[in-house]
Formats: structure tokens, sequence, C-alpha cells
């Protein structure tokens, strides 16, 4: 056989292969299925589902098909199915043929779908909310460097803006309590970041967390300013 014949042959059975029919699923299926806590086997037993409807046009196959397809017992089918619909990732509808009248079942995997796509939409939002808390600490970093630098009269040094970002990024402190610890540290004299970081660290043993408790705080120890 020629090499033209070879890849003649080689045509034929690719198209052969490609007229036995697909299914078409969705990345997001594929992507989301663990998030939804379905097991591999959940997937793939859904997608043996719609491999049955879509491309071999057996709506309702039995739990012997199922089975025999994914390597398990009917029995162990039954129960997937069963624990499938009550989580709502699975139903079965009825429905009646308007010509003959013949009643039948066939199973719809919507819930999955609409699973999928709510935690497309979440996962979306969640992402959206990241980027602007991003953006937010970006414009608070950016911020609170300039008052640093306009109490200390200077720029500040790349280790001190790595300081201020730690308290941010790492230690979560608030952006308004460490303008105030920047404010007590001015109060008392002692206008190095060191000396913040102590006022922070107190702070946070006391579980102060905003302002009016970090001014409290403070005031047992001296009286009001007055």
């Amino acid at each position: 056989m020629s090499n033209e014949d070879m890849w003649k042959a080689y045509s034929r059975g690719m198209a052969a292969v490609m007229n036995e029919g697909g299914v078409h699923v969705s990345a997001l299926l594929l992507r989301s299925y663990r998030h939804l806590n379905l097991t591999d086997s959940d997937a793939i037993l859904l997608l043996q589902l719609m491999l049955f409807r879509e491309s071999e046009g057996v709506e309702f196959p039995t739990m012997e098909q199922l089975a025999e397809r994914i390597g398990s017992t009917p029995r162990v089918i039954e129960q997937m199915i069963g624990r499938l619909m009550k989580e709502g990732f699975l139903t079965i509808d009825e429905r009646i043929d308007s010509m003959s009248g013949i009643q039948s079942e066939q199973y719809n995997w919507a819930g999955w779908m609409l699973k999928a796509a709510e935690w497309a939409a979440e996962e979306k939002r969640e992402t959206r909310r990241a980027e602007r808390r991003t953006v937010q600490r970006t414009t608070d970093a950016s911020n609170i460097f300039s008052v640093f630098e306009q109490e200390f009269g200077r720029l500040l040094s790349p280790m001190e803006c790595e300081t201020i970002t730690g308290w941010l990024d790492e230690d979560r402190y608030a952006d308004e309590l460490i303008r105030f610890a920047l404010k007590e540290a001015v109060f008392a004299g002692k206008l190095s970041l060191r000396y913040i970081d102590r006022i922070l660290i107190e702070w946070s043993r006391n579980r102060v967390t905003n302002v009016d408790e970090a001014r409290a705080h403070s005031q047992k120890f001296r009286g009001p300013r007055g």
C-alpha cells in the first residue's frame, strides 16, 4: 500500500469515528465538579448519562447498562443516582409522547448545570472582591506612606515601606489603627517604626481592633489629654 493509500485509509477511519457522535461537555462542569463535592465517579456517571442520550439516543439507561459502562455494580449505581437526586444534581422527568400517548422517563442533569453556574458566579464575585480589596489596600498603603513621610519630615526608606506594608498585609492591622498608633508615637515624642510596632503589638494582645478601643486602652495608662 502506498503512502497516499495509507493516508486515505486513515482519513476514512477518522471520519467513521467522528460520525459515531459525541457529547459536548462544558468546561465549567469539569472545572467545578470537585468544588461542588462531586467525586470523580459521580462526574463520570453524569457524563455517561449525557453520552447515552446525546450520542446513543437512550434517555433512560438501565442500572445494568450504566454499571457495565462505568465498571461498577447495579446496586452501587442505584445508590449513586439516589444520592445525586437527593442533592439536586439529577432528576428523573416523566413525559408522554403526543402521538402515541406512551409515557417514558428520562434523566435530567439540569441541576448539575445550575449548581455549576452558581459556583462560577460566586467565584467571579469572590475574584472581583479580591481585586477590589487589593486595589483598596494599594490605595491605603500609598496614602499611609504619605502620612508617615509627612510626620517624619522625609521620604521613607524601602525597609520602612516594607514594614508598613507588613502591618497591612501580614498582620492585618486596620489602616485607621496604624494611623492612630503613629499619632500616639508623635504624642509620646518617640517617632520610630519600632515604637509604633510595639504599640500595635500591645493593642493586638489586648484585642484592640479600632481607634475607639485603642484610645480607651491608652487612657488606662494616662489621664485624658484635656
